[in-house]
């Protein structure tokens, strides 16, 4: 079987497989990204980032640039609908260390959507162009875009939006593989995806309910240079590793309870070094239920974890589950 697991080049930044972490908002911070990065990803995305806000100097939005050492290569996206303010946000990002600056063009919320953010710019491929070449032009790292198949069912606006990417700078594109309407339900439009790889010369990267090397290997062989994974990641960050080996043509053995919790451990562990042990551990309150799914007695786990406040405590409730069975 012929490994489908490659380096891939986006413009001269060169990553060492075509794995990529995608970004979600919310989840993808600097200690969740350099668990994906020691579990194989190639490229980890940072959570999306307002252009506006930066432009004002928001120090919440400023604080979302940080990058770590442990995370390269990383990309910070960032949404917006103003082109000099993106232009102007890119190079807050390249002088953050990002290795890569990627534009949102595909959020479906509401509320990104109004501000003429996200997937609002899919209905404007003349603004989308103008933003990616005056981001293109203000910085020397390369610029990435990512965008759904369509705004509702059975549309397929990949092939343009991708040209108009290609033809305005851009290095690659990831394209989410359900229409906007759908958010992140239901099945992906594989022949949409396939039509937008075939319409340009750059690497994209599909995207869109992966959770296994199998789900990879369809969107590899649909003609995508790469696979951007997101919430089968969230609980497991070794699932690129996982997947990378599947894509190899080995045995693709997958992570234990006891090991997804040391991970876990880690993964507080790390956010308490940038946040402070009580802060860090409020803001993996929302995560923990992905953690502990499936594990015996979760419920109350999950339930005693929103009142700890010290990793000592967190490691006492969660070292039950860190053994695996003899």
């Amino acid at each position: 079987m012929t490994s489908l697991l490659k380096p891939v080049s986006i413009g001269p930044l060169k990553l060492k497989n075509n794995l990529a972490l995608a970004p979600m908002a919310g989840i993808t911070n600097a200690a969740f990204r350099i668990l994906a990065a020691e579990g194989g990803a190639g490229l980890v995305v940072t959570e999306m980032v307002s252009a506006e806000s930066i432009k004002y100097g928001n120090k919440k939005s400023f604080k979302m640039l940080e990058l770590l050492p442990g995370e390269h290569p990383a990309a910070i996206q960032l949404f917006g609908a103003d082109p000099a303010s993106m232009a102007l946000a890119a190079q807050a990002a390249e002088k953050a260390g990002a290795d890569a600056v990627d534009i949102n063009a595909g959020c479906p919320v509401k509320k990104v959507r109004r501000s003429g953010a996200g997937a609002e710019l899919m209905l404007k491929p003349m603004l989308l162009s103008d933003i990616i070449s005056r981001m293109v032009k203000s910085v020397k790292v390369p610029v990435t875009v990512k965008f759904r198949v369509g705004l509702t069912s059975g549309e397929n606006l990949g092939p343009l939006l991708a040209r108009v990417a290609e033809e305005a700078g851009a290095a690659a594109i990831t394209l989410h593989g359900r229409p906007a309407s759908q958010f992140h339900t239901g099945p992906i439009d594989l022949e949409a995806m396939a039509a937008t790889a075939a319409a340009v010369k750059l690497p994209v990267f599909g995207n869109g309910g992966v959770e296994n090397a199998a789900g990879a290997r369809a969107l590899l062989e649909a003609g995508c240079a790469g696979v951007a994974i997101g919430r089968a990641a969230v609980f497991n960050p070794a699932l690129f590793a996982e997947i990378a080996a599947g894509l190899s043509g080995l045995e693709a053995g997958s992570v234990t309870s006891a090991a997804r919790m040391r991970l876990f451990l880690r993964f507080l562990e790390l956010n308490a070094g940038i946040y402070g042990e009580e802060h860090g551990l409020a803001r993996a309150r929302k995560l923990v239920g992905y953690w502990l799914k499936g594990l015996p007695g979760a419920a109350n786990a999950r339930g005693a974890f929103m009142s700890l406040k010290t990793l000592k405590e967190a490691e006492d409730l969660l070292i039950q589950y860190t053994q695996d069975p003899k």
